[in-house]
């Protein structure tokens, strides 16, 4: 998929899903180092991974809300994002977070809903910004504080969501994962 605001290749970005649609990769438009002509690539011109989606699997069909975690790269003194650019699948985010290797990592997770008896079904505050119950609404936060909402994303109507967006996440961060969402995932329905 590539996003264009302009006619420069740098305005675009690829997600790329597992096959059972749990976790994605967010990549930037450089080029990617597998696919490189025998020469070798100047390192600015590797792509970057700029986020990974991880949808927890539901093998044994429990209803409930979704779970995910959401791995950034980190950001450095000078409040940049300090690049990740993967010469092998080793150096990949999702390799990083698995083997939990998060230095210069962020890792985020979706804040759990609270079950509400009135209306019999898992609520978040979206403080008005979400306005209709759907298993695709989530809001994103670092564990150190929970009350700090880093990203949310919801429905407002039947084909419109809504998605807001804070520090340390940019907004092709935050659209790639919001985009994550409408995939169907197999394993966690």
């Amino acid at each position: 998929m590539g996003i264009k605001s302009s006619a420069k290749q740098k305005d675009r970005m690829k997600v790329k899903s597992n096959m059972m649609g749990t976790k994605f990769t967010v990549y930037d438009s450089g080029t990617n180092p597998g696919k490189a002509p025998g020469a070798l690539l100047e390192e600015s011109n590797t792509r970057q991974e700029l986020a990974a989606v991880c949808y927890e699997t539901n093998v044994l069909g429990f209803k409930g809300p979704r779970k995910m975690t959401v791995i950034i790269p980190g950001m450095n003194m000078n409040f940049e994002r300090v690049p990740v650019r993967p010469s092998s699948e080793q150096e990949s985010l999702l390799s990083k977070w698995q083997n939990r290797c998060l230095e210069n990592l962020i890792e985020l997770h979706n804040k759990a809903p609270v079950w509400n008896d009135d209306t019999q079904s898992y609520v978040l505050n979206f403080h008005g910004r979400v306005t209709q119950a759907s298993v695709k609404n989530f809001q994103i936060v670092h564990d150190n504080n929970p009350d700090y909402i880093v990203m949310q994303f919801g429905r407002v109507a039947e084909d419109i969501f809504t998605l807001d967006f804070n520090y340390p996440m940019c907004a092709l961060q935050a659209f790639a994962i919001g985009l994550s969402s409408f995939d169907s995932k197999l394993a966690c329905e």
